[in-house]
């Protein structure tokens, strides 16, 4: 390279500490390329071929090249945004209004919505009611999402913990790989009132995780605690072999009422520190904060600070903490619960591959899933930044306060077309067989338990299907493009409507392919006949209300 730099000249060297702003740095460095690039074709024209230098200015224009190709053709940075709600709701029914949980008015509207809550009702009754049909809280958080364009992806339940997961619909076609386990921590390790449930899932190729942690109560407990958190993280286990743990996922997200208690300071001094919202003179004291610098796993997980009231004591229906006095087993009062910081969310980032080690022999026998990581998290980078941590005081229906977290998220794209493309053929009624026709745009594990399902536009969750049918079993016809599958006119609502179908499939559990929405005719003959279309299929499906698809 000796030999080149004399040809060319050495190299320009900004200092550090330049008062010149960036810009004009990287129009400088523009300028001055353009130069040495003049320089260098006059160079070249020189060049005897015949010559070594010849061979080694070749080489270098070529990986340059490589270079420079490798940047154009990375794909473009996208920015998601991320809104996670964690309330122990204390067995309380549902409020009216959840617009201010989920920041309804912000002009900036989430990508994605996880809410995790703790002691949702769970009485024998309620409980095998919630299990035919959807509990409560789904179903508000379902109804409130479904007419702005979110659907229920994926949810999990275990006793009083629920976890749910919404996305606009827009993103659903690349949110794969869908599981979810939960891990009991209560009465011996058997009962479900305490522990944690999980959901993951590849988001444009990114693994995500998102636990939900009802953890053990009380001051003395901490150390119990924290041991229930690694409890459940070794022991939840994924059907996945990039992500088979927790911790093998590129971010998650650990949140609920994890229990940590303010200790030392007395109640006078909480209380004090509280109005005069100097919340930092009681960080130190903090119990997840102290046990974070003991416990390595802990280390991990980053948190924003918490600049906002403890969340935990209230009295219920007010922003009163805790005044009441608790009748003890021998009938003496009880202290007064001091406030806390119960309910938290926090993520953890995995760490980027440590370089290989170039002292090793062989630099080949080193774990080539590092090297795949280390490459994965070179071309496919993933970021995130919290944009706001807060409680939110408008709501007394519990003793808890409810935490929200929202995250932008800034990725790469590992995948941008959908594996299946569908549409509706020709037009749809209740008086005639309909077809639906699909191609698949990349190679999936198709299987025969995979179906097509019909929808009404603004469906709440996947299962919120009018009809569907089994794509293996209703193939008409097919080549290597194109594929056609039937739908019975039984199955298909007389009223018509707005409607789409999405791909299911059965192995990746989840949609890989959504139509355009379409409409579904009345049926004339219906109509003429005079038949009550309930009786007809059963359906009792309205296609009116707005286009959320617009």
């Amino acid at each position: 390279m000796d030999e080149i730099h004399q040809f060319f000249g050495t190299p320009v060297r900004y200092r550090s500490d330049s008062i010149a702003s960036s810009t004009t740095q990287s129009t400088g460095s523009k300028l001055i390329l353009r130069q040495r690039l003049n320089q260098l074709m006059t160079c070249v024209d020189d060049l005897d071929p015949s010559d070594e230098l010849h061979e080694k200015v070749a080489k270098t224009l070529d990986n340059a090249f490589v270079i420079c190709g490798k940047r154009a053709n990375k794909p473009k940075k996208h920015s998601f945004r991320l809104h996670i709600v964690t309330w122990n709701v204390a067995t309380a029914d549902p409020p009216d209004d959840v617009s201010l949980l989920l920041h309804l008015n912000s002009p900036k509207s989430p990508d994605l919505y996880v809410i995790g809550l703790q002691e949702v009702y769970s009485g024998p009754l309620r409980f095998v009611s919630d299990i035919v049909f959807d509990d409560p809280w789904s179903h508000l958080f379902m109804s409130t999402l479904a007419p702005l364009s979110y659907v229920k992806v994926s949810s999990i339940r275990m006793q009083g913990l629920l976890l749910l997961f919404f996305s606009k619909m827009e993103h659903v076609p690349f949110i794969r790989d869908i599981q979810a386990t939960y891990t009991r921590t209560g009465i011996f390790g058997y009962w479900g009132n305490k522990g944690g449930v999980s959901i993951r899932l590849s988001f444009y190729g990114h693994m995500l995780c998102f636990l939900n942690c009802h953890l053990a109560a009380h001051m003395k407990y901490a150390t119990e605690r924290v041991d229930e958190f690694e409890y459940i993280m070794d022991t939840q286990m994924f059907n996945c072999t990039k992500a088979p743990r927790i911790i093998d996922h590129r971010l998650v997200f650990w949140f609920g009422d994890l229990n940590f208690r303010i200790q030392d300071h007395g109640m006078h001094f909480v209380r004090s520190c509280i109005n005069n919202q100097t919340y930092s003179l009681l960080w130190s004291q903090d119990q997840l904060t102290m046990m974070k610098k003991k416990e390595q796993l802990l280390q991990e997980f980053e948190e924003g600070p918490l600049d906002f009231k403890p969340t935990y004591k209230f009295d219920l229906n007010s922003d009163t903490y805790d005044s009441r006095l608790y009748r003890t087993w021998f009938a003496f009062n009880g202290k007064k619960r001091k406030p806390a910081w119960t309910d938290r969310i926090l993520w953890r980032l995995q760490p980027k591959a440590s370089p290989p080690d170039e002292s090793s022999e062989d630099v080949s026998t080193q774990e080539p899933t590092v090297a795949e990581q280390r490459e994965e998290d070179e071309e496919f980078p993933l970021k995130i930044k919290q944009d706001l941590y807060t409680s939110k005081m408008e709501y007394s229906i519990s003793d808890h306060k409810p935490v929200i977290g929202i995250f932008s998220l800034e990725l790469r794209k590992m995948y941008e077309i959908p594996l299946v493309r569908l549409r509706a053929e020709g037009d749809w009624s209740a008086d005639i067989d309909a077809m639906v026709v699909y191609s698949p745009l990349q190679p999936f594990p198709s299987s025969s338990w995979d179906w097509i399902g019909l929808y009404m536009v603004g469906f709440t969750s996947m299962s919120d299907y009018i009809t569907y049918t089994w794509v293996k079993d209703d193939e008409v016809a097919f080549n290597e493009e194109l594929m056609q599958v039937y739908v019975s006119k039984e199955e298909i609502p007389v009223r018509g409507g707005e409607c789409v179908l999405c791909y299911y499939s059965s192995a990746l559990q989840c949609i890989i392919g959504i139509s355009e929405p379409f409409k579904v005719h009345e049926s004339k003959v219906a109509v003429e006949e005079g038949l009550v279309p309930e009786k007809i299929n059963g359906l009792n499906r309205t296609a009116g209300g707005e286009d959320v698809w617009n």
